[in-house]
């Protein structure tokens, strides 16, 4: 029988694509197969000849199976261990069990538990002040205002497949921009000293007026976060939860605290020990998110929002489950929740991967389309049948809250030029040995002052912090780790190691913007950092290019114009003062600066190599800094002397910084704090 029908699946294929019986009588046959070989190997009552002979009838069906797979390879994931096998496929094979004369197993199926839903469910921890905040708030009322919305309709689409045509939609259904209308904006109020853009401000009224679910896909630069924040606040979407990559988690909560101050934010981080279970605004990233997926359930959140959501296009990985299991909980406790998936990866390519988007979204269900979406496609009056029902369904899914913009859509409202700050967490051995090796560095500098204090031949003193012996220690240590080789650790060693610990994050980040905007110029200072980094590329797939002291001007020259003219050559990796000046890399818009620089100059430089005359788009740099080390201040100091520089070229008599100011400053500042906070200790 099985023979029989393995036959008739491999005519079909051979007469044109396989039908959707066709691919499911394939699989029945393929578990089938399974199934006997099973029994046949463990019948101690066969012979061994008998069973030889069953065996290799067997491997004739499943040659045939293997051949028409090879024919038609959509056929190849059905023959997968984890493939999910229908309500059809399940009658199909009791009825050919039935047919063999074999009495067919009964299926149990009992109710997945959480645990099985979501691995990883055994790691799972509660904050300590998450308990506190459910024990004073031991009840969350569940909001039954939508509850007209989920009762069933008559549709004249029931008995449609619908979601093919929804994704290829995508592809037929037109060039129009995939952007829902979106009001004028009028007057957002935003903190002090905060100005937004015209799109962004766009958005938040939309939230205002009610929408209350985005497909944000804003290409990088636009300030997604920003859009995303202000709108819970339109929204009134608090507690709101974020879930993001690592790389932006640290910038998260700088963002939220920037732009919706009055808002209490925590980041967790681990375990989640020093979490604040009152906060109204929760960050966690998805390699955690396992852990805090329990707690973070039942937590009470009014809304949601998912950094670069491209992230859960694979159902199958526990991110994307964990991730679309949170959103089914607070849909099923709040009406109509804020729910925002933040992407700048372009809609129209792979559309099938933002299955899972829609899905966390509220849009579909892993069959179908929910309610909302169903009824704006009935509306249409259209079937998959029509013509017109591709750019019906397209425009139907965009209203839905698809938004999209790019740089050059906006270019008038944005700088030609700008450098936006990511800070990063430097959280484990490397970032704990980094502080380290600051504090020991503070405490040499200490010495240093403490000895010049007690050796002064003058009877002179000064009340509190004498800041020009300060300068004084911090010039002679700036002098001797120039011109001899330290033991210890240096304001030199301390940024190369500082370099070499940011390299996989600011690769990382590298290679989402590739993903999303198209090719990026990558600039390090050190070998070992850009060896890191391509590292890290590698592993993704990613093809890159260099360009290093050490090569020919022939190599050199290879590697420009690969990332110029090779579509697949994404990445271009540059050492800061190989590439600093000289070439034109502004095929691209988009600059990461993976360390920073002793001076405005050179990342000024580094920057002008995409920000040239001919280019067509506004250009954002990607300064990644090292939270809570002397990366925060000597960006600040870099800062400082650009602005110091401006003013000395527009006829400042103020001198212009250099590399040595930033140096001593840094040590300046070091040495500072330390002095501050012993005065404070022995206050």
């Amino acid at each position: 029988m099985l023979a029989r029908a393995v036959r008739e699946v491999e005519a079909r294929s051979q007469r044109g694509p396989v039908s959707p019986s066709a691919r499911t009588k394939f699989q029945v046959v393929a578990l089938l197969v399974r199934e006997e070989r099973a029994r046949i190997k463990a019948d101690a009552e066969l012979t061994e000849a008998r069973k030889a002979d069953q065996l290799k009838r067997l491997d004739g069906v499943a040659t045939i199976l293997a051949k028409t797979a090879a024919s038609d390879t959509t056929l190849l994931s059905l023959l997968a261990e984890d493939a999910k096998v229908s309500d059809a496929a399940k009658e199909l094979r009791r009825e050919m069990i039935a047919s063999a004369g074999m009495e067919a197993e009964e299926e149990d199926e009992p109710e997945p538990t959480e645990a099985e839903l979501l691995p990883g469910a055994d790691r799972r921890v509660v904050p300590q002040s998450v308990i506190q905040r459910q024990l004073s708030n031991p009840f969350l009322v569940p909001d039954f205002s939508a509850a007209d919305e989920s009762r069933p309709k008559a549709r004249r689409l029931a008995t449609w497949e619908l979601l093919g045509p929804l994704f290829r939609s995508f592809e037929y259904g037109g060039s129009q921009a995939a952007c829902m209308p979106l009001p004028e904006p009028n007057g957002t109020k935003v903190p002090a000293g905060l100005e937004l853009m015209r799109h962004q401000s766009q958005l938040i009224h939309s939230a205002a007026d009610g929408h209350r679910t985005y497909l944000l896909a804003d290409e990088p630069g636009l300030g997604k976060t920003a859009q995303a924040l202000l709108a819970a606040q339109a929204a009134d979407a608090f507690p709101l939860l974020a879930v993001v990559p690592n790389v932006v988690k640290t910038n998260w909560g700088r963002e939220a605290s920037i732009w919706t101050p009055n808002r209490p934010v925590t980041v967790i981080h681990g375990d989640g020990g020093d979490v604040d279970g009152f906060a109204d605004i929760v960050v966690v990233n998805y390699e955690i998110l396992d852990r805090h997926v329990g707690w973070l359930g039942d937590f009470g959140f009014r809304g949601m929002v998912v950094d670069e959501a491209h992230f859960i296009k694979n159902k199958q990985s526990q991110r994307s489950q964990n991730v679309l299991n949170l959103s089914e909980r607070i849909r099923a406790r709040i009406a109509r929740p804020l729910l925002m998936a933040l992407t700048g990866t372009p809609l129209i390519n792979d559309i099938e991967d933002f299955q899972a988007i829609w899905e966390f979204l509220g849009w579909i269900d892993d069959k179908k389309p929910r309610a909302k979406l169903m009824d704006k496609l009935e509306e249409t009056g259209l079937t998959p049948a029509d013509p017109g029902f591709y750019p019906a369904a397209r425009a139907a899914v965009v209203d839905m809250g698809i938004v999209r913009r790019r740089k050059v859509d906006v270019a008038a409202d944005i700088p030609a030029r700008r450098i936006a700050d990511l800070p990063v967490e430097l959280d484990d051995e490397i970032g704990r040995s980094i502080r380290e090796a600051e504090r020991q560095l503070a405490r040499h500098l200490l010495e240093r002052y403490d000895m010049a204090i007690a050796t002064r031949r003058s009877g002179a003193t000064v009340e509190g912090i004498d800041h020009e012996l300060v300068r004084r220690v911090a010039t002679w240590e700036r002098e001797d780790t120039t011109t001899t080789t330290s033991d210890g650790d240096n304001v030199f060693t301390m940024l190369r190691r500082i370099g070499q610990a940011k390299a996989g994050l600011a690769a990382d980040y590298a290679a989402q913007l590739a993903r999303s905007v198209g090719k990026v110029v990558f600039f390090a200072k050190h070998v070992d950092v850009m060896d890191l980094a391509g590292e890290t590329f590698e592993k993704r797939g990613i093809r890159y290019s260099e360009i290093r002291g050490d090569q020919t001007p022939k190599a050199r020259e290879a590697s420009i114009k690969a990332f110029q003219e090779d579509p697949d050559v994404q990445i271009i990796v540059c050492s800061l003062m190989a590439a600093g000046v000289g070439i034109n890399l502004q095929v691209s818009s988009n600059v990461v600066l993976a360390e920073l620089s002793w001076t405005d100059a050179e990342q000024t430089q580094a920057i002008d190599r995409v920000h040239r005359i001919g280019q067509a788009e506004p250009v954002t740099a990607w300064r990644i800094i090292a939270s809570q080390t002397i990366d925060t201040k000597i960006a600040e100091l870099i800062d400082s002397k650009a602005g110091l520089a401006a003013r000395a070229l527009d006829g400042s008599d103020e001198e212009v910084g250099s590399s040595v100011d930033i140096q001593l400053e840094a040590l300046v500042a070091l040495l500072t704090a330390a002095l501050e906070e012993r005065e404070g200790l022995l206050a």
